[in-house]
């Protein structure tokens, strides 16, 4: 089979943006890293030839972008194949939807994620804030621009961590390499073209609003989880409590609200499956709450490619 000629990497790298163009986003963001650089590489160790038939060469090994988008498929099937979690076989009556939350992976490293997103709002929200005012105060000096263009380096690493977290706790796939950007010929056209990219990639001030929304995103998932999962399991354990160790209503378990009426023993018990149907509403919701984070963060810190 003929293949094209490419004379630029560039021209080589957007026919394989289109030869993915219906593939996962943070898929096409990988693949077009990696092409680029191994690309890049195997010209800059042949540097004195001319790039078109340095690309000829290598293509010929590394492959057409038609051949190498359907082995990033078959790989990403693989992969996701492989680190997918057993799913839980579900009933397929009403009640087997409702409590076989109880027996899905996703629903508890959501809830994970709820308390987690607590410490990295913080950090997030605190490093977000904190280096945009530096880079605002530092601007008349000379040092202002170097300072703020590490801040924007630093902020884009953080979306690829927080991409991580993201993948292995919510399940939604996210980018493993950073944004490919275009390059020059000389260092002086790569550096400035990287910069340049960096500052006018959409990418890079959604996820600096991102991070300054997890503070207050963070505290609601935090404390919808506590209230939830404290309520639940208070009114599950209220009428034994104040039953077998004879406790009165100022014991710290005592909800007078919940309580009120469900004094008197067995008729506290119906606190029992209150509680249990309350514990599996907030699973749900915490599953829910996984679903619909991990889709923003990807709209968020995924660049979709044109």
């Amino acid at each position: 089979m003929s293949r094209v000629a490419y004379s630029s990497i560039n021209e080589y790298l957007n026919a394989l943006r289109v030869a993915l163009r219906d593939a996962d986003p943070a898929l096409l963001q990988d693949a077009l890293y990696d092409a680029e650089e191994y690309l890049r590489a195997a010209c800059a160790e042949q540097s004195e030839r001319p790039e078109a038939e340095v690309l000829a060469e290598v293509i010929g090994q590394f492959g057409s972008p038609e051949e190498l988008a359907a082995g990033y498929r078959e790989t990403e099937a693989t992969v996701a194949k492989a680190l997918r979690a057993p799913a839980p076989k579900v009933p397929s009556s009403v009640l087997g939807k409702i409590f076989g939350v109880y027996v899905d992976p996703r629903t508890y490293a959501s809830l994970f994620y709820m308390f987690l997103a607590f410490v990295t709002g913080i950090f997030y929200f605190t490093w977000a804030v904190t280096g945009s005012a530096m880079s605002v105060g530092f601007a008349i000096l000379i040092f202002g621009v170097p300072f703020f263009l590490l801040f924007i380096g630093s902020v884009r690493l953080i979306s690829l961590v927080e991409g991580r977290i993201i993948e292995v706790l919510l399940g939604e796939r996210m980018p493993r390499r950073p944004v490919y950007s275009p390059q020059g010929n000389s260092t002086t056209q790569r550096i400035g073209q990287r910069i340049l990219a960096m500052l006018k990639d959409p990418r890079t001030w959604s996820t600096l609003l991102y991070m300054a929304a997890m503070l207050p995103i963070g505290i609601v998932y935090f404390t919808a989880a506590i209230i939830g999962l404290a309520l639940s399991f208070a009114m599950m354990a209220a009428p034994f409590h104040g039953h077998f160790f004879h406790l009165g209503h100022d014991t710290v378990i005592y909800v007078p609200w919940v309580l009120e009426g469900f004094s008197e023993w067995p008729m506290s018990l119906w606190l029992v499956p209150i509680g249990f149907l309350a514990l599996t509403a907030v699973l749900h919701v915490a599953r829910l709450v996984g679903r619909l984070h991990g889709k923003v963060a990807k709209h968020l810190l995924v660049r979709v490619a044109a």
